[in-house]
Parts: structure tokens; C-alpha cells; sequence
């Protein structure tokens, strides 16, 4: 028993100091951090006033509906601006006096609301459009995973453009994990945005999709690797200069562009800063990292029959 507690005694010390590498990765506060169980909350609510009655724990009955939504609005508001507080501390230190602005932040999101409702609603139409298989716009909210992700994605994009840190990014991954569809917040989606089944599916930071684009399973819109050579600009960096991710802005243009009326099928990887015409069709696994002109049809080459007839080929 001695010697169990010398080993413990030591391995604790050792763990609880505070190492060179470790203070690097530390966050700026020693407040508590945005809290992952509290923006789920935000989300589930969210997902309650946009789309009231399917994800109630009781029907909503149409002559209260109004009282519904405003109490979950409420309870949007306080929870929000709580966690808006903590992630302005978590970037910024605790030199900040964030409470007032949270709260005004908090508010703003609930003024943009009606605009992600109208936004998703779009979704779940072009949803129920591109799937045969889809029997209802009822059907499309309350089973797709593309919906969730959608939800999720639309959240965080405008909580991101009112320059809110960390939570965008934590309530993406949330659905990420739950749907295997990974969007950063950052990406710009236009209306009538929609996924067919979905997993797998990576939507980049810098990414600008247009209206009524249609991606399938597996679809890759990504960047190259900076430290590859040509992954940027050899004008602008030569490839014998070392680049370093600090050199490189958050929001440096390197994912695709997708113009209207796309689509895009299963296992396909688009690269770099790229655009896709307009009513452009591309096929499944293909890798593309050339821009495409509007009405294009991109597909792969003919399959070969390589059978062995009357013992040819043994």
C-alpha cells in the first residue's frame, strides 16, 4: 500500500504542473469555459421555436403556440448570453467586461431567427425535392440528419458573423458527431441548400455555395494542404519559402466556390480556391481542382470490361 501511494503521490505531482507546452495551449481565462451540455440546450431550442411541434416534448396546441415560443425564446436568451460571456472570456482574458454586450449579442441572435427559419425552411423544401424516397416535408424535419446538420450549420454561421468565438465551432462539431456531416460555420450556403444522406460529407471554412445545390454522400470541398508545394499561390509564396500556419489569415480563400443549380454526387473532392459554373452536373468520385464553366458535365471515364473469356488472360 506504501508503494501504491508513493506512485501516486509522484505521478499527481507531475500531472498537476502546469508544463512549457501546456501553457501554450491554455485559454486566456481562468473563468469556466462555453459550456457543450448548455449549447446543446441552445440548439434543441432553437430547433423548437423554428420548428414547433417536432421537437416538443409535447404537442403544441396552435391556439398557444405563440406563448410556447416565447417561453423557450426567453429561456434562448438568458442561456445564450450566459455562454456568449463565457467564450468572449475564454478568447479575450479577463481584462473584458463582456455582460453587457452578451446580452446585446444574445438579443441580436433572437432578432435574426425569423431570417434562419425562412433559410431552413428552403432546406427542408429542396430536401423533399432532390429524395424520391422522402414522403412528406413532416417526414423530411423530423427523420433527416441533413436537416440537424442544417439547423446546426445555420445557428453557428450567424452566431459567427456577429463575431462570437468558440460556440460556432463547438455547435457544428455537435452535429458533426451526431450526423457525420462536417460544415465549419464560417462557409456562406445559400437557400435551397441540400444533402442526400450526407455522411461523410466536409464543407470547408472559405466555401461559397449558391442557391439550389445539391451535394450527395462523401463530397469533399476542402482545401489543399498549405505545406504541400502548390497548395498556395507561387507568386504570392514561393515554395522554397517555409510557410507557417501563423503567416496564413483565418479566412485566407482556399475552398470552392459553388455557383446556382450544382450538383454534386457521392465520393467527389473539389480543392482549393476553384469555381464551379453555374447548372453544372459532377459526376461521383471525381477529384477536381480546376475551376469548371457554367453548364459543365463533369464525369469519369468509360469503365473497361477486363473479363477473361475461354481461358484468355491465365
Amino acid at each position: 500500500m506504501g508503494m501504491d501511494k508513493d506512485i501516486f503521490k509522484k505521478n499527481v505531482a507531475i500531472m498537476a504542473k502546469v508544463s512549457e507546452e501546456e501553457e501554450r495551449f491554455l485559454p486566456h481565462s481562468d473563468s469556466l469555459l462555453p459550456s457543450v451540455d448548455v449549447l446543446r440546450e441552445i440548439v434543441d431550442l432553437v430547433k423548437v421555436i423554428v420548428f414547433p411541434g417536432f421537437f416538443d416534448r409535447r404537442q403544441i396546441d396552435s391556439n398557444i403556440r405563440s406563448y410556447h415560443i416565447g417561453v423557450n425564446m426567453e429561456r434562448l436568451q438568458q442561456l445564450l448570453g450566459q455562454q456568449i460571456e463565457l467564450a468572449l472570456l475564454f478568447a479575450n482574458g479577463e481584462d473584458t467586461q463582456p455582460s453587457a454586450t452578451s446580452n446585446e449579442l444574445a438579443l441580436k441572435f433572437i432578432d435574426r431567427l425569423p431570417g434562419i427559419k425562412r433559410l431552413l425552411y428552403t432546406d427542408v423544401e429542396a430536401i423533399y425535392n432532390d429524395d424520391p424516397a422522402a414522403h412528406s416535408y413532416s417526414e423530411v424535419i423530423f427523420c433527416y440528419p441533413v436537416v440537424m446538420a442544417m439547423i446546426h450549420y445555420r445557428t453557428a454561421h450567424e452566431l459567427l458573423t456577429m463575431g462570437i468565438p468558440v460556440i460556432p465551432r463547438i455547435i457544428t462539431e455537435l452535429a458533426h458527431a451526431n450526423t457525420g456531416i462536417d460544415i465549419h460555420p464560417g462557409a456562406r450556403i445559400g437557400e435551397y441548400f441540400s444533402i442526400d444522406h450526407g455522411t461523410g460529407v466536409v464543407i470547408g471554412e472559405t466555401c461559397i455555395i449558391g442557391n439550389h445545390v445539391t451535394l450527395y454522400q462523401g463530397v469533399t470541398l476542402g482545401a489543399k494542404n498549405y505545406k504541400l508545394e502548390g497548395a498556395l499561390d507561387q507568386h504570392q509564396h514561393p515554395a522554397c519559402c517555409p510557410m507557417h500556419k501563423e503567416d496564413i489569415p483565418a479566412a485566407f480563400p482556399r475552398h470552392p466556390i459553388i455557383e446556382d443549380h450544382v450538383t454534386i454526387y457521392s465520393n467527389s473532392t473539389l480543392l482549393g480556391r476553384i469555381t464551379i459554373g453555374h447548372d453544372t452536373v459532377i459526376g461521383g468520385n471525381i477529384w477536381l481542382t480546376h475551376s469548371v464553366p457554367a453548364h459543365s458535365r463533369i464525369l469519369q471515364g468509360k469503365t473497361q470490361d477486363l473479363t477473361f473469356n475461354g481461358g484468355l488472360g491465365i
